[in-house]
């Protein structure tokens, strides 16, 4: 069964699911249970929060995505360290436009990944960030198999069926 991720959305499932999204600046972290083929992956907009004013936790902020992500593996009896991670994204859209008030997002969020999973003690097993334009990533939970085809900001729309809608 496939799943699209939308930016703000993660998702955790077993083997019977692909997971499959479209990232820009965003980032998406897969963990993967290798014995227990459980898996879960988010498509974050941002590293953090500038405000708290907001209740709950909301996946689409990359620390907050995590907590939720790492639960609901909690909650079906795996432990995230015994997991395997990937991360992509991180791209810049519009290179040499970039707001110098703002950064590089993309780069804030692939950061902010890689110190999270590092922090929780989860094993990065492979990674694809930053660069130029768009990723289509699937990821195979069954499989733990994650495909990721990067494309520039002009090429996404004839490369990815169904960009156009999301932009």
């Amino acid at each position: 069964m496939d799943i699209f991720l939308l930016p703000g959305e993660y998702f955790v499932g077993g083997p019977e699911y692909r997971i499959r999204t479209l990232l820009g600046s965003c980032v998406s972290i897969t963990l993967w249970h290798p014995v227990r083929r459980i898996g879960t992956m988010s498509h974050f907009l941002l590293s953090a929060r500038n405000s708290s004013k907001e209740a709950g936790l909301n996946s689409r902020y990359g620390e907050e995505a995590l907590e939720l992500m790492l639960a609901e593996l909690r909650s079906m009896g795996v432990e995230p360290s015994e997991c395997q991670a990937k991360i992509f994204g991180g791209s810049k859209m519009f290179p040499g436009l970039e707001d110098r008030r703002a950064g590089n997002i993309g780069r804030q969020n692939g950061e902010v990944a890689l110190r999270l999973l590092r922090a929780h003690g989860i094993p990065i097993v492979s990674e694809s960030l930053y660069g130029v334009g768009h990723r289509s990533i699937i990821f195979d939970i069954s499989s733990g198999h994650v495909w990721s085809r990067q494309a520039q900001p002009e090429e996404a729309a004839t490369l990815f069926p169904g960009y156009a809608a999301l932009t």
